[in-house]
């Protein structure tokens, strides 16, 4: 092999390793690029009070209700508690049977408490629901799609929303009996 040959062999070789690391490089460049816009495009929205609030549909745990499944919006007209719970979580216990002595007032006034479970496992939730013996609409979010379109972060947490569907207020913690009276009357149908 002439010295020349040898030269032509290591030319090559760069160049081969320079496009091959330009390659590598663009496709790096490519991937973080695509990451960054997925990420970009996910819904950020944390929902406060004065707005809009979210549509969702899950299956209730306690089927003694008149509907299986629960809809946000067909529940328009009427005074919603949504409150987000688990079993585990013992500010929830707390609060959990004042919500059941205020319901049958509040439902015949046209407020509904909706609390949503964010439990593994249906038996906990149905042992719970037996324990305390209640009878608002319970449904179960077991795959988390309602707790991330709510942004929810401690439990409980609670949203009072008016007749109109807006968010009138959101409280994260438990509720006196006092106080969840209150904001009760804040979401009462006029």
């Amino acid at each position: 092999m002439s010295l020349d040959q040898v030269r032509k062999d290591k030319k090559n070789k760069k160049r081969n390793r320079f496009i091959f690391r330009t390659i590598i490089l663009a496709v790096l460049l490519a991937a973080v690029i695509f990451a960054l816009v997925s990420n970009f495009q996910k819904d950020k929205s944390i929902y406060g009070v004065g707005d809009e609030a979210p549509d969702f549909q899950l299956t209730q745990v306690n089927k003694n209700n008149e509907t299986e499944t629960i809809r946000l919006s067909e529940l328009r007209g009427k005074g919603v508690m949504l409150n987000f719970w688990a079993t585990f979580c013992k500010p929830c216990e707390k609060e959990m049977p004042f919500m059941q002595e205020l319901y049958p007032e509040y439902k015949e006034k046209g407020i509904e408490i909706v609390a949503v479970s964010l439990d593994a496992t249906q038996l906990v939730i149905d042992n719970f629901i037996e324990k305390y013996g209640l009878t608002f609409p319970i449904p179960h979010d077991k795959s988390d799609r309602v707790r991330e379109l709510y942004k929810i972060g401690p439990i409980p947490s609670t949203f009072f929303i008016s007749p109109e569907g807006k968010i009138v207020d959101k409280v994260e913690g438990a509720l006196t009996l006092e106080k969840l009276e209150d904001y009760l009357q804040k979401i009462e149908p006029k």
